[in-house]
């Protein structure tokens, strides 16, 4: 017998998504295509509420 919410169930729908930053693997922040900090662009951080990398969690801002 199959569990009711197996009929229901659907796998997340992942959206294509580019950030206008990358991790900095020696400063260990995620800096902007520019070179600065992303945590320091503060329209950055009004449209998307924080920056995160896959090095941490992403729950927590960058240091």
């Amino acid at each position: 017998m199959q569990p009711f919410a197996l009929n229901y169930a659907r796998p997340a729908v992942e959206l294509e998504a580019t950030t206008p930053y990358a991790y900095d693997g020696a400063l260990q922040l995620n800096v902007l295509m520019d070179g600065r900090v992303a945590a320091s662009d503060l329209a950055l951080l009004r449209e998307l509420g924080t920056t995160t990398s896959t090095a941490g969690s992403k729950t927590h801002f960058d240091d």
